[in-house]
């Protein structure tokens, strides 16, 4: 390609600081190193996780940064996905040679999750990308870059939801729609789906959620009326909030014995769960998951596959399509819960 070892100048969105707005900045992409990729994103989603590190909620955040890590693009000839796997230098906003292949007014900028799709080109480690089939729309499928992934592998991969049991996921955004699909597919006989906005209900039912609870509409902890719902607790929780209170509920809601209570939710630096001991030596256990439980590289292609062949909702999540200037816009509609996933597309 013409641009093959020169720098590329594109727009991006640009995180100057906690807090603050993004802005959208002309920023210089330098060329890739040994073992890394330079792309050009095609659509990416906008994730919560991408406003608790704008926030400044998040322990690992860094500034200023390049957002961004449910995308999808192209590599010369080769479709990806970026996906947001874990390695050494990722919580710092490093390449894994310790520095950064963004600029932007002479100032480096730290990338995010190994992805920093919030730009119309972006540098990541190969272990970050995933080839997926070539006919794939990617303003679909970028969002199996996380979040639906995340939810819908809690449910099958983490938890190992078993047939003819009863789970209650707790919140109803993208990533408890995607843990409902999951323990649908996992042929859970009951699954009650938990939140404080009643308009998620009509949709959580289309995803396979057979009960829906409003905790404003009890005088009891939301724990207490599930246990009462279900002759003595759920099988499977999935705690899909970020909420330190949620999670105990979650884990409470568990039958004795043998329940177990899954956090795929991310709660704010500094904040710590607790429980009685109790509820976890009579049988409970307590579970986080990353990424649902999938090694990216190579289950990403058979997610997208799953979807191709109809067996698996991405469609369904994307609510909002937004070019990426209007990325402001994705942000407000996500924060007022108007939506289930925003997609930007360039």
């Amino acid at each position: 390609m013409a641009t093959a070892g020169k720098i590329i100048r594109c727009k991006a969105a640009v995180a100057w600081e906690a807090g603050k707005p993004l802005m959208m900045e002309e920023v210089d992409v330098a060329p890739p190193k040994a073992g890394e990729v330079r792309l050009k994103v095609v659509a990416t989603g906008i994730c919560h996780t991408d406003s608790y590190t704008l926030s400044g909620s998040d322990p690992e955040g860094v500034f200023p940064v390049v957002l961004g890590h449910e995308g999808a693009g192209i590599v010369e000839s080769v479709t990806v996905l970026c996906n947001c796997t874990d390695q050494l230098t990722q919580g710092k906003g490093l390449m894994p040679d310790g520095t950064t292949r963004f600029s932007c007014k002479g100032k480096s900028l730290f990338h995010f999750m190994g992805c920093s799709t919030f730009s119309e080109y972006t540098v990541v480690a190969e272990i970050s990308l995933a080839k997926v089939d070539h006919r794939a729309p990617l303003d679909k499928v970028c969002l199996l870059g996380c979040g639906i992934t995340t939810g819908y592998g809690a449910a099958l991969n983490t938890a190992k939801v078993e047939a003819g049991s009863t789970c209650a996921v707790f919140g109803l955004g993208a990533l408890g729609l995607a843990a409902i699909m999951g323990c649908k597919a996992s042929g859970a006989a009951r699954i009650i789906g938990i939140d404080l906005n009643p308009d998620k209900f009509p949709t959580a039912r289309k995803f396979g959620a057979t009960d829906v609870v409003n905790p404003k509409d009890h005088s009891k902890p939301i724990q207490e009326v599930l246990v009462e719902m279900t002759d003595g607790g759920v099988d499977y929780s999935f705690e899909c909030v970020g909420n330190v209170a949620i999670m105990r509920a979650a884990l409470e809601a568990c039958h004795k014995g043998w329940g177990t209570s899954v956090i795929i939710g991310v709660a704010a630096a500094g904040q710590e769960i607790s429980t009685r001991p109790f509820q976890l030596v009579t049988g409970r256990t307590w579970k986080g998951t990353a990424f649902g439980g999938y090694k990216s590289v190579d289950s990403v292609p058979k997610l997208v596959e799953e979807y191709m062949n109809k067996k698996l909702k991405v469609d369904e999540f994307v609510t909002h399509t937004l070019p990426f200037e209007k990325i402001t816009d994705g942000f407000h509609l996500m924060h007022a819960g108007k939506c289930i996933r925003v997609v930007l597309k360039f």
